[in-house]
């Protein structure tokens, strides 16, 4: 078996955490350097991630969704979509028109193609767009943080509102999920649900 295949496979979604288990920023930076790595439309990035570590901050959400791995989680984390990163595509790409990779002419078209897009199929597209290119980044950060020996559970069971107000999110993002973070405590771990087999989930060459 790869080490990718058993990475995989040993990927828990935490039920239960063990309390006092502190993780440092030196250790959230190694999975965020990996996580940055995601895959983006056009590499805009569109990813935003808050981390709550501080305990008062961190029981006010416990407080909002009255889940318990929030409150026993080392980290609590949220991950953000921005609606408008493709108002950032000229910041992104002028790295390589100085580099010479992308002529002027190159990087103005490239600005004006990616901002027709976004402007075009309005704010419903944008929307999608944060919440999409976000998942993938946050898949990529639960990997990540299983290599590094970290257990994870993203969740959708809070008040998008209620967190908002709690860590004062701007306006411009999405909520996408939220990730807990930890050393799962084991006896806590349920057996694994059921996998559809691949017939059941895929198909070739249409349905």
């Amino acid at each position: 078996m790869s080490e990718f295949t058993s990475l995989v496979k040993s990927r828990r979604s935490a039920n239960n955490y063990m309390e006092g288990v502190e993780i440092t920023r030196s250790e959230l930076e190694e999975i965020f350097t990996l996580a940055k790595y995601a895959p983006s439309a056009f590499n805009l990035q569109h990813t935003h991630y808050l981390v709550v570590t501080d305990p008062v901050l961190k029981e006010k959400i416990y407080e909002s969704c009255k889940q318990y791995k929030v409150h026993s989680a080392s980290a609590v984390i949220l991950v953000l979509g921005n609606r408008y990163a493709y108002q950032a595509v000229e910041k992104i790409n002028e790295g390589m028109h100085h580099l010479g990779i992308l002529s002027k002419q190159e990087l103005d078209r490239t600005v004006e193609t990616v901002t027709g897009i976004y402007e075009g199929k309005g704010e419903s597209f944008m929307k999608e767009e944060a919440i999409r290119n976000a998942s993938l980044s946050a898949m990529l950060f639960m990997l990540s943080a299983k290599d590094k020996g970290w257990d994870t559970c993203p969740m959708i069971g809070f008040d998008p509102g209620a967190i908002k107000e709690i860590l004062e999110i701007p306006d411009g993002y999405e909520t996408v999920m939220m990730i807990t973070i930890g050393k799962e405590k084991l006896s806590s771990q349920r057996p694994r649900g059921y996998r559809k087999p691949n017939g059941e989930f895929v198909s070739y060459n249409g349905m």
